[in-house]
């Protein structure tokens, strides 16, 4: 069923949210350690899977043997694009600056109803002392109890972070897109694992505000998906099968990075996955 990657990511974030809350810091850093890479080895595993699709009858069938150039052109040109357009970076500075600003404006919220102007000891004008606090509340922040005054800031945090986290970042897009293209929801699958895990880690210490990230989650990738469903009318099934070839060598870049072996800049490969259609159409043309 279309979507049911989604479904069940969705549900991983909300279960892995409910333990962290009731688990709070009691899960050790080693554990988390392992964890991680259990899933690098899993994604290698996907990864291997995805990229045999180069081997598909219907590539050999449109494009002949120039099945893998496709897949290193594809790369090499999207690599190429995605570097000039420093996607990586802005992908990262702009959830960084999501971050800071929503922070701000919560801490900001946070000391402007905390009490009078007298209550407060706040001399002169209440913006300038309340800017003056934020200030120094964002330079050295001091953790927030669950449930303490500042739970607010603490939720909106966690949501934040949550939805960056399980939003930003070429997994998301892949899995989504296959699901809508039809060529199921293992990528998914491996992305609820990975969100359930972290979820129960930042629940731990932000709170119920992951949770909220779900609804996040659920708006982005079930958009991905129906944009997947609606190329799979258009594209070839070598074209998919080349996309998919394509896909699986980024999620090899994305099991580096879990394993700390390197820390590939898959964001900016993600062009890579628009290109490696449109090769295969002019190589298939010319064949």
């Amino acid at each position: 069923m279309i979507g049911l990657g989604t479904v069940i990511n969705i549900s991983a974030i909300l279960i892995g949210s409910a333990i962290g809350v009731a688990l709070g810091h009691r899960l050790p850093q080693r554990t988390r350690d392992v964890v991680t890479d259990g899933l690098g080895l899993l994604t290698l595993l996907v990864a291997a899977l995805s990229a045999a699709a180069v081997l598909d009858p219907s590539v050999s069938e449109a494009v002949g043997a120039a099945g893998i150039l496709i897949v290193l052109g594809s790369l090499l040109i999207g690599g190429i694009i995605g570097s000039l357009l420093s996607i990586e970076a802005r992908l990262e500075g702009l959830g960084e600056r999501i971050r800071a600003r929503l922070s701000r404006r919560a801490a900001v919220d946070e000391l402007a109803g905390s009490g009078s102007r007298a209550d407060s000891g706040i001399e002169g004008p209440a913006e300038d002392a309340i800017d003056v606090e934020v200030e120094g509340a964002l330079a050295d922040p001091a953790p927030a109890e669950p449930g303490a005054d500042g739970s607010g800031s603490t939720f909106v945090e966690g949501f934040v972070t949550a939805s960056l986290v399980f939003c930003v970042g070429p997994l998301a897009i892949l899995g989504a897109l296959s699901d809508g293209l039809g060529l199921g929801i293992d990528q998914l699958a491996l992305k609820s694992v990975m969100d359930g895990f972290a979820s129960i880690a930042f629940a731990a210490s932000l709170g119920w505000g992951v949770a909220a990230s779900a609804l996040v989650v659920g708006v982005y990738q079930g958009t991905l998906t129906v944009l997947g469903w609606a190329l799979g009318s258009v594209l070839s099934i070598a074209q998919i099968s080349l996309l998919t070839a394509t896909g699986g060598l980024l999620l090899v870049g994305i099991a580096l990075r879990l394993l700390r072996i390197r820390h590939i800049p898959v964001g900016d490969l993600l062009p890579a996955l628009i290109v490696a259609p449109i090769l295969t159409a002019i190589v298939a043309a010319f064949s």
